[in-house]
C-alpha cells in the first residue's frame, strides 16, 4: 500500500464529520448551499471507499495523481468548513426564546449576509472541482482496484480494544547486542588515562547501529567526566546552533546570562538605531557615515559570534574534563569547525573524549595521524548475534500468537540491527496472519541470486579477523530503504497517519508520549473506537508504534509507562520524504535538506534558527496553516505571520524564546485554536482576550511565569487539559474565584499543577477529571479541608485516577482519615506533607502501582503497611530537609528513632515493586530481608549520609543500583559501602543480581 492512502483516508474520515455539523446548522447556510455540500459530502464518503479498498493494489502515476487531487480538495474543503466556522458561528443570542428568534435570525441574516455569500461561492467552486475530479479517473482510465480488496491489513481497520498494553516496564541501561566484542576496547579507549584528549570515529552505513553505540558508551561512562554533551548534526549544519547546543548541556548554569547579555545587545543596537534615526530628522549630515558604521558593527557581531562561542567552550573545556558526542557527521569540514571550539592538548589541560559517528569513511580519516585519535569502523552482526537481537525484539513486540518464525527472516536483514529490529516488530504485529514469506522476500530482494544469497546466511558467517576490517557484507542502503519502507507501510492507515506526524520532530529529539498523543487528538487523528475513550485509543496507537519498532522507549515515569520516545535516524529520514511527498507536513530548517513547497502549507514545523533557511519562510503562504510548531526562538517567524492565523488549530511553542505580549495578543485572534503550548517559555500572562478561544481543549502553560489564569478562561467550557505550574519548583497556577462559581468546564480530564487558595474548594462538578496535582494548599478553616476531602472522594467515585497533593501545613493530609470511603480508583497517588503515620485507608488501594510520599516518616511499621499493596509498582519517599523548616528537620532528626535506627523491608513483601527510591539527607540503616521484594529491578538511594544498605544479594531480579552522593566530604565513606555490596554479590556468584551499580557526586542537592 503506498503511504499516500493512509494520508488521504483519514483526511477525509475527519473531514467528513466536520461536513454533517456544518450541514446541521441551517442558519449558517444561504439557500442552496445545503446541496452543494450533501453533494461533496456523499462524494468524499465514496472516495474514501475507494481509498480503503485500495489495499496493496499497484498504483501507477495516474492513480497517485489522482489520490494526491483528492487529498488536496480534502484540505481546501477542509479549509472551508473552518473558514466559515470562523466567520459565521452561531451566535449566543440565536439560541434564546422561540418568540424572538424571528427578529434576532433577520438580523443576524443581514449582518452575515456577505460573509455567508463569500462561503456560498466558495462551496459552489468546490462541488464543481470534486465532479471534475470524478470525472478526470473515467476520462483518463484510473481502473477500480478489484483485486487488491481483502489484502491488506490497512484496509481492514485497526483493532484498539484487542491492541491495548497495560503492562509496565523499566528501561535498562543496556549494551546494544553484537557490541561486546569491541565494547570493552571502546570503553578502554576512553578510560585511558594517559591520553589527555582524542577522537573516537564511529563509521559505519545507516542502520549498523554507530548512535547505540555512542549512547551506550555516553550513558555508561559520562559521569566520569566533569562535563558531557551530546549533539546530532546531519545533513544541513548551522555551526552556532551545534556549538550553542554544546554550551547549553556543559553550562547550563549560563543560559541566563547568555540571555540577558542577548537582551542587553539588543537593547544597545535598539539605543543606537533611536540615536541614528533622531539624527535623521534633525537632518544631520554625517549620519550616512553612522549608518555605514552601525552596519558594519552588525556585521562584526554577526560574524565573531562563533568565535564567542568557541573561546567560551575553550576556557570551560580547559578547565574541566568533558566527553561530547557528535552524532551523524556528514561533513568532515562541519567537524573540523565544531573541533575548534575544544581546546588543543598540553600538560595541563584536563582529560577530553570526542566520540564522532559517520556514515562517511572520509571523514572519519580526515585527521589521519593525530595522536590520541582511534577509528573504529562498526560492521554487522554475526548470524549469531542476529538472532539474538531478533528473539529479543520479537520478544518485546508481544506477539499475540505463538508463531514459528522462519530463520531466512532474520538472515535477509544482513546484519544491520535496524533491519532486524524492523523485521521483527512486523512480524510480531503480523503473528495472527499466515504470511507468505517467499512472496515478501521477493518483493523486498527482486534479484533471485542476491535473495537466495541473503537466504543463506553465509555472508554473515565469517567473522572479523580485527576489529574495524569489513569482513561481513551486509545489504546496501537501497535494500535496507526496501525493508524500512515496507514495515512502515505495512501498518494500518490511521496509525501511518499518526507516525507522519513525527516528522514534526527535530532529528534525535526525545518526543513526550503526553505531549505527542493530545496533539493527535486535536488534528483529529484519533477518535473513539471499540467503546474506548479517545485518550485510550490514542494510547494503543502510541503502543503500536512501539510494537512496530517506529519508535524507540529511551525513558520511562516511576508509574513505568513509556515518558520519552526517539525515532531511529533512517526511519525518520522515510517518514519526513512521505510526509513532505504528501504536502502533509513542512519542515524548514533543522537536519534535513528539503525543497520549498511547490503547494499550500498545511503544517509547518520550523526546526531551527538558521537565518540562511528562514528566508523560506517568507516565501510561504502561511494562511492554510493549521498546525505549527516552533523550536528555538519565534525570530524565525515572518511579522505579523500569527495574524492570519485564522484556521490554525495546534500551536506548539514549547521551549521557544523571544515571545512578546503582542505574539500572546495575537494568539488569541486565533479562534479554532484546539491546542497552545506556552511550555518552557518567558511568557509572564495570558490576556484577557484568551476567552475568545471557544474551541480550546488543551492548555499547557507549565514551566512559565505565568502565575495565575484570568477568569475568562473559566468561560471555555471545551477545555479538557489545563496544565500549569512548575513541578520541580512546586509553583503553583492559581485559579481565579470564578472556576467555582460558574462551574462551566465539566469536560476537564486533567487539572495539573494549581494552587488552591481561598473558597476554590468545591471541586463536585467536575465529574470527567482523571488527574488532580494540587502544588499548594491555603485553605482557611476545618469546613473548608473537609469539603476539598469530599470532593476527592466524590470524583474517586467517577475518573480521577491519578492524585498529587502539596501541603505544606499538613492540616488538610490529615483531613484525609475522614474519608468515609477509600479512594479504591486511585492509580497513581503522591502526597507531600509533614506525615508521621499514614492514611488509614492507604492500605486498601487495591489499585495503585505509583506511590510517593514526600517529607513521609521513613518507618518500618509505614513500610510493613505498604508491603501488602499487590498492584504497586513504584515507590517513592523523599525528604529534601534543605528545602524546608525546621519541623521537616525535627522529622529528619527522630527518622531513625520511629525504627530503632534501622530501616526493614519484610520478607515476602512488596511482592510486585520494580522501582524504589529514597531520597534524604540523612537514610539510616537500611536492609532488605530475604525474599524481600521478589521483582524489584532498580534501586535508587540520594542522601549526605548513608549509614548502610545490608541484604542487597537479596533482591534476586536487582538490575541497577543508583546511590547519589549530594556531598563530597563523604565520597570515601560511601566509596567503602559501595565496595560492601559488591563483595557481597561476588559471594554468590550463582545469584547474578546485581548488574550495575552507579555511583554518582554531585555538590548540589
Amino acid at each position: 500500500m503506498d503511504l499516500v492512502v493512509g494520508a488521504s483516508e483519514s483526511t477525509v474520515k475527519s473531514l467528513l464529520g466536520k461536513l454533517g455539523s456544518l450541514l446541521a446548522q441551517d442558519y449558517t447556510l444561504i439557500r442552496g448551499v445545503g446541496r452543494d455540500l450533501q453533494y461533496i459530502t456523499d462524494e468524499l464518503r465514496t472516495m474514501q471507499s475507494f481509498l480503503r479498498d485500495l489495499g496493496d493494489a499497484e498504483q501507477d502515476h495516474r492513480m497517485k495523481d489522482w489520490m494526491k487531487q483528492i487529498r488536496d480538495m480534502t484540505y481546501d474543503v477542509e479549509d472551508c468548513v473552518d473558514d466559515s466556522g470562523n466567520r459565521i458561528h452561531n451566535p449566543r443570542w440565536l439560541r434564546g426564546d422561540i418568540c424572538c428568534y424571528f427578529l434576532v435570525s433577520n438580523v443576524y441574516e443581514v449582518l452575515t449576509w456577505w460573509p455567508r455569500r463569500d462561503i456560498a461561492g466558495k462551496i459552489s467552486d468546490l462541488k464543481v472541482r470534486a465532479q471534475q475530479i470524478s470525472e478526470r479517473r473515467q476520462r483518463y482510465g484510473v481502473n477500480n482496484p478489484e483485486a487488491a480488496k481483502g489484502k491488506n491489513s490497512a484496509a481492514e481497520g485497526f483493532d484498539a480494544a484487542g491492541n491495548q498494553d497495560r503492562s509496565l516496564a523499566l528501561v535498562a541501561a543496556m549494551d546494544p547486542v553484537g557490541v561486546d566484542e569491541f565494547m570493552e576496547k571502546l570503553e578502554h579507549w576512553v578510560n585511558d588515562e594517559t591520553k589527555k584528549a582524542g577522537v573516537l570515529s564511529i563509521v559505519g552505513y545507516g542502520g549498523v547501529g554507530k548512535t547505540r553505540i555512542a549512547t551506550a558508551l555516553y550513558k555508561k561512562l559520562g559521569d566520569q567526566f566533569g562535563c558531557r554533551a551530546m549533539v546530532t548534526v546531519s545533513q544541513s549544519s548551522n555551526i552556532e546552533a551545534i556549538l550553542d547546543n554544546i554550551r547549553s548541556q556543559v553550562k547550563p548554569e549560563s543560559n541566563k546570562d547568555h540571555e540577558r547579555h542577548g537582551r542587553s545587545e539588543e537593547s544597545r543596537l535598539a539605543a543606537a538605531l533611536e540615536g541614528l534615526q533622531a539624527q535623521i530628522r534633525r537632518g544631520k549630515s554625517t549620519i550616512k557615515a553612522k549608518c555605514r558604521c552601525l552596519g558594519t558593527a552588525q556585521e562584526t557581531e554577526g560574524g565573531t559570534k562563533r568565535n564567542q562561542l568557541n573561546d567560551e567552550l575553550k576556557g570551560h573545556f580547559q578547565e574541566n574534563s568533558y566527553l561530547v558526542v557528535i552524532d551523524d557527521v556528514w561533513s568532515a569540514t562541519t567537524l573540523e569547525n565544531i573541533r575548534k571550539a575544544f581546546p588543543q592538548t598540553d600538560k595541563h589541560s584536563h582529560r577530553g573524549r570526542i566520540i564522532v559517528t559517520t556514515r562517511f569513511p572520509a571523514v572519519a580519516t580526515a585527521r589521519r595521524g593525530q595522536e590520541g585519535d582511534h577509528v573504529h569502523k562498526v560492521v554487522p552482526l554475526s548470524l549469531k548475534k542476529s538472532m539474538e537481537l531478533f528473539n529479543q525484539a520479537y520478544s518485546e513486540s508481544k506477539p499475540s500468537q505463538n508463531v514459528s518464525v522462519p530463520d531466512e527472516v532474520w538472515k535477509v536483514c544482513g546484519g544491520l540491527p535496524l533491519a532486524i529490529v524492523a523485521m521483527s516488530g512486523y512480524a510480531a504485529c503480523n503473528s495472527h496472519k499466515h504470511l507468505k514469506w517467499d512472496e515478501i522476500y521477493t518483493k523486498l530482494f527482486p534479484d533471485k541470486k542476491r535473495r537466495e544469497e541473503l537466504k543463506s546466511g553465509d555472508i554473515l558467517n565469517s567473522t572479523p579477523a580485527e576489529a574495524g576490517k569489513d569482513t561481513r557484507k551486509g545489504l546496501t542502503q537501497e535494500e535496507l530503504g526496501r525493508i524500512v519502507s515496507h514495515c512502515y507501510n505495512d501498518m494500518p492507515a490511521e496509525i501511518i497517519t499518526c507516525s507522519l506526524y513525527l516528522s514534526i520532530f527535530p532529528k534525535g529529539s526525545r518526543i513526550s508520549r503526553k505531549r505527542l498523543i493530545r496533539r493527535w487528538i486535536a488534528e483529529g487523528f484519533v477518535s473513539e473506537k471499540d467503546g474506548m475513550s479517545v485518550e485510550d485509543v490514542a494510547e494503543t496507537y502510541f503502543g503500536h508504534l512501539v510494537r512496530r519498532k517506529m519508535i524507540r522507549s529511551v525513558e520511562h515515569s516511576n508509574s513505568g509507562k513509556i515518558k520519552q520516545c526517539v525515532v531511529h535516524d533512517m526511519v525518520l529520514e522515510h517518514i519526513v520524504s512521505k510526509a513532505s511527498e504528501e504536502n502533509f507536513i513542512t519542515v524548514v530548517g533543522g537536519h534535513w535538506l528539503m525543497h520549498p513547497p511547490s503547494s499550500k502549507v498545511r503544517r509547518l514545523s520550523l526546526q531551527g534558527s538558521d537565518p540562511k533557511r528562514a528566508k523560506d519562510t517568507e516565501k510561504m503562504n502561511l494562511s492554510h496553516v493549521r498546525s505549527l510548531t516552533m523550536f528555538e526562538s519565534l525570530k524565525q517567524l515572518p511579522s505579523n505571520s500569527f495574524k492570519f492565523g485564522t484556521i490554525v488549530q495546534v500551536l506548539d511553542l514549547e521551549g521557544c524564546t523571544d515571545i512578546k505580549e503582542q505574539h500572546a495578543k495575537e494568539i488569541c485572534g486565533m479562534f479554532l485554536l484546539k491546542y497552545l503550548s506556552l511550555r518552557r517559555t518567558d511568557t509572564k500572562e495570558l490576556p484577557k482576550a484568551i476567552g475568545k478561544l471557544q474551541n480550546l481543549e488543551t492548555l499547557d502553560i507549565r514551566e512559565t511565569k505565568i502565575v495565575k489564569l484570568p477568569k475568562e478562561v473559566c468561560s471555555l467550557e471545551r477545555l479538557i487539559n489545563i496544565l500549569g505550574g512548575d513541578k520541580e519548583t512546586r509553583r503553583a497556577l492559581k485559579l481565579p474565584e470564578e472556576f467555582v462559581k460558574k462551574q462551566k468546564m465539566k469536560g476537564l480530564r486533567v487539572l495539573s499543577g494549581i494552587g488552591i487558595v481561598g473558597e476554590l474548594e468545591d471541586l463536585h462538578h467536575l465529574t470527567d477529571l482523571r488527574k488532580l496535582a494540587i502544588y499548594k494548599l491555603e485553605l482557611t478553616g476545618d469546613s473548608a479541608n473537609l469539603k476539598l476531602s469530599s470532593s476527592i472522594q466524590y470524583l474517586c467515585g467517577y475518573s480521577l485516577h491519578t492524585l498529587v497533593i502539596h501541603d505544606e501545613s499538613s492540616k488538610f493530609l490529615k483531613c484525609l482519615d475522614e474519608m468515609t470511603s477509600p479512594p479504591e480508583s486511585l492509580i497513581a497517588l503522591e502526597l507531600c506533607g509533614m506525615m508521621v503515620q499514614l492514611p488509614v485507608w492507604i492500605t486498601q488501594l487495591d489499585a495503585v502501582t505509583k506511590l510517593t510520599l514526600s517529607i513521609t516518616a521513613l518507618r518500618t511499621d509505614n513500610l510493613s503497611k505498604l508491603s501488602n499493596l499487590k498492584t504497586l509498582f513504584s515507590l517513592t519517599f523523599t525528604l529534601a530537609a534543605e528545602k524546608q523548616g525546621p519541623e521537616i528537620m525535627a522529622i529528619l532528626a527522630k527518622n531513625k528513632l520511629f525504627s530503632d535506627g534501622h530501616i526493614v523491608f519484610p520478607d515476602g513483601g512488596f511482592e510486585n515493586l520494580k522501582l524504589l527510591r529514597l531520597c534524604a539527607p540523612v537514610v539510616p540503616l537500611v536492609s532488605f530481608m530475604e525474599n524481600a521484594m521478589a521483582k524489584l529491578e532498580r534501586l535508587e538511594v540520594r542522601f549526605k549520609i548513608l549509614e548502610g544498605i545490608y541484604g542487597v544479594e537479596n533482591l534476586a531480579r536487582l538490575e541497577e543500583m543508583y546511590l547519589r552522593l549530594n556531598d563530597k566530604d563523604g565520597e570515601a565513606m560511601t566509596n567503602h559501602i559501595v565496595e560492601e555490596m559488591k563483595s557481597a554479590v561476588r559471594e554468590d556468584p550463582a545469584n547474578k543480581s546485581v548488574v550495575r551499580i552507579i555511583f554518582h557526586i554531585t555538590t548540589t542537592d
